[in-house]
């Protein structure tokens, strides 16, 4: 059978729709056209070839991106039950020419992002969605699967070629209708593929098959003038675009991805393109296979039971064969118990599904990309769409170089990897982190491709950029720590240069204090990966220095609540900082231990701050027992206003530093803390309930427990805690040593582990 001799064979279909590819299939068998135009943008002809090559594995998707601006891009994506992938496919296997006809991605990307929202109060119709409610269906995909998915392909060339024709009709008396139906470019759009056909009917004659949306049918069988489309084209804005084979995703077809010509159920429709019999069956039997990988008891007989009622409930609503809303039941109600969180794996796994696909090497890409997938084989690291988590050993040297590969990427703004906590060691030779490619993050390797030819060369220039442009230190010290992760050591003096700069002219002791620990960590890194950060360092040095000397006087300017509790996060900060500094210079810790006692002993300075510096100094052995007890004695007299004093509590005992199980081991402190609170007057208690609440909130349940023991034995009871015969099990003033020796072995199996 030959295309109609009225016209061109017009195969209006649905996007992704297997119904709609096996139909398409079948036409084009019965039709044998000598060309098929495909919608589709016309500057990706010259890639159709690749369709054929056994490397090309959908879904995959036709990006174009302008030039210029790789970020202005759009993806037309194509999965093996689309309707244009199979007309593609047929075209190749028949040996006729197939070409794409929609408006080039040229105009489309130059256009301004609303330019299809002209008018605002427009109603956007959904064709299907019209059909299926005139049809007496609250469900446009369950309409769509009864009249097409579900109908087959049996009934001969005939009856396939006139369900084209019917679908045409009714989109005909929508178009009549509803106009564009809110989808304004559409009138531009078809004005072009008017065209294309007149060039193909110049060529072939009336012997070509078109494979588009079935909403553009009746546009393209009006009767409308070359002056007319020529009106509707002319003017049109235009950038240069380049185009290419990327992969696709089926998460990425459903509409919850973004999509616009989404489906939902993406994995649900590939199964019904390719099981040629029995779907339900064999849909089910994926599902058990499923369920016992997630070792959930099914067996064959629920199977059995599942296809039963699935069968009995398509019946009883009137369907031809069990929808995916009938399976979805049936195994909710015979292989989940009823549960929906099993039903919750099944619909991500299997009713959208993880599946990506695969482009050949032959496709056209950036340099970027080719070497970025040159290292990903090298590496062993393959693109997966769903998440997977990689656990490294940077002393090994495949960790250490994927390591690199995943934080250079990183900052070219290519998020592949995201840095995660790793569930078991903590050292700095361990990095954990979790792994998934997204389609779009093609976009990005195009729009990185800017920076360089190669991961490295790009990473590097970025950096130096970035440095150049950055306005406020703390940019350039994480800048800087990003660098040695990614082991960037040609950009290092470019970003050392921007941050000595930046250090040397900001005066704000708070951004001071908050960029030396990403410093210090940076050379933690850089020693773990072997890269020279002696420059690092001097930096380092000289930024805690002004550190010392400014921090005081900033800490004494009358702040108010929250700059004393961002101040004191600062001193949190500092302090680990100069712990890591130290090791170069033992001089500076001395200095800095000056800077605590300063803190700790001058009265102008918030109580939360002078807390934490006590505690600070307490923690490291350089505040005997007695001078803490004696600041916190000053810190809590009835002269201290009850906010102050209830700030130093929470600088010397809140947070996770290990507050109350000091209280629990020192009743002297704890005493001076319960003799303070027990005095504070009813209306300043209720101020400062709130802060004590948070601090003591936070302790572990059993220091509580224990704390509160101590606090309930009532007057005299922390003097009589000294005794061991009063004090409460556990606690005693002297060592046990019968109790100590029973934890030798298990310290010395820690450490050596």
């Amino acid at each position: 059978m030959s295309p109609s001799p009225q016209g061109p064979l017009l195969l209006g279909v649905r996007h992704h729709g297997p119904g709609s590819a096996r139909a398409v299939r079948a036409a084009l068998d019965a039709a044998r056209p000598a060309a098929v135009l495909i919608e589709g943008p016309p500057e990706g002809d010259g890639l159709l070839a690749l369709a054929a090559d056994p490397g090309m594995r959908p879904p995959v998707a036709l990006l174009a991106h302008a030039a210029d601006d790789p970020g202005r891009a759009a993806f037309w994506p194509l999965a093996g039950f689309s309707p244009e992938w199979v007309a593609i496919r047929w075209a190749q296997q028949a040996g006729v020419p197939v070409r794409f006809m929609d408006l080039p991605a040229a105009h489309s990307l130059a256009a301004e992002p609303d330019a299809d929202h002209e008018e605002p109060d427009a109603v956007r119709v959904d064709p299907l969605a019209v059909l299926a409610e005139t049809a007496g269906y609250d469900d446009p995909e369950r309409w769509w699967e009864d009249v097409v998915e579900h109908r087959g392909t049996g009934g001969g060339p005939e009856e396939v070629l006139g369900a084209f024709e019917a679908l045409g009709e009714a989109m005909g008396a929508l178009r009549e209708a509803y106009g564009d139906g809110g989808h304004h470019r559409d009138l531009v759009r078809e004005a072009y593929m008017r065209q294309r056909m007149r060039a193909a009917r110049r060529e072939f004659g009336d012997a070509y098959a078109v494979v588009c949306g079935a909403w553009h049918v009746p546009a393209l069988r009006a009767k409308t003038t070359v002056a007319a489309d020529r009106a509707l084209l002319s003017g049109l804005p235009k950038v240069k675009v380049e185009t290419t084979w990327v992969p696709w995703t089926h998460r990425r077809l459903a509409r919850a991805g973004g999509y616009g010509a989404g489906i939902t159920s993406p994995g649900w429709y590939a199964h019904l393109f390719e099981a040629r019999d029995r779907p339900v069956e064999r849909w089910l039997t994926k599902v058990a296979g499923l369920l016992r990988a997630e070792d959930r008891q099914v067996s064959s007989a629920h199977v059995i039971e599942a296809v039963r009622l699935a069968d009995t409930l398509a019946a009883m609503r009137g369907r031809p064969l069990p929808g995916l809303t009938e399976t979805l039941e049936a195994v909710r109600a015979v292989m989940c118990d009823g549960s929906d969180i099993p039903l919750a794996l099944i619909e991500d796994r299997l009713v959208v599904g993880d599946v990506l696909g695969e482009v050949p090497d032959a496709a056209p890409v950036v340099p970027l990309q080719r070497d970025l997938t040159r290292q990903q084989r090298s590496l062993r690291l393959k693109a997966e769409a769903q998440d997977r988590e990689l656990e490294l050993d940077l002393r090994k040297d495949t960790d250490a170089a994927k390591s690199l590969l995943l934080h250079r990427l990183r900052l070219l703004g290519i998020g592949w990897g995201t840095p995660t906590a790793s569930r078991g060691s903590t050292g700095t030779f361990r990095e954990t982190w979790r792994l998934r490619w997204e389609p779009e993050l093609s976009v990005r390797v195009a729009e990185a491709g800017i920076w360089g030819t190669t991961v490295l060369a790009a990473a590097t220039a970025k950096a130096e950029a970035d440095a150049a442009g950055a306005e406020e230190l703390g940019e350039v010290t994480a800048l800087a720590e990003r660098c040695l992760l990614a082991g960037l050591s040609q950009a290092l003096p470019a970003v050392l240069r921007a941050l000595a700069d930046r250090a040397a002219l900001d005066t704000d002791v708070a951004r001071l204090a908050k960029a030396l620990p990403a410093l210090a960590r940076s050379l933690r890194y850089g020693d773990v990966r072997g890269t020279d950060a002696t420059a690092l360092a001097v930096v380092a040095a000289g930024l805690a220095e002004r550190i010392c000397v400014a921090l005081p006087p900033a800490c004494a300017a009358g702040l108010d609540a929250d700059a004393a509790a961002e101040l004191r996060g600062h001193v949190d900060g500092v302090h680990g900082a100069v712990a890591l500094l130290a090791d170069a210079d033992e001089g500076l810790r001395e200095r800095w231990s000056a800077v605590l006692r300063t803190l700790a002993g001058r009265d102008t300075v918030p109580g939360v701050i002078r807390g934490r510096a006590a505690r600070l100094l307490l923690d490291d052995g350089r505040l005997p027992a007695e001078e803490t007890a004696r600041l916190m004695g000053l810190a809590l007299s009835p002269a201290t206003p009850p906010a102050d004093a209830a700030g130093w509590i929470e600088g010397f005992a809140g947070g996770s530093s290990g507050g109350g199980t000091l209280l629990v081991h020192d009743d002297r402190l704890l005493g001076l803390i319960d003799t303070w609170l027990v005095g504070v007057p009813e209306r300043a208690f209720t101020d400062v309930l709130p802060l004590l609440r948070r601090t003591f909130g936070a302790y572990e349940p059993g220091v509580k427990r224990s704390l509160g023991e101590l606090v309930r034995r009532g007057p005299g009871r922390f003097a009589a805690a000294s005794s061991a015969s009063l004090a409460p099990e556990g606690f005693a003033p002297d060592l046990d040593p019968e109790r100590a020796d029973a934890v030798v072995g298990l310290v010395r199996m820690l450490l050596a582990g």
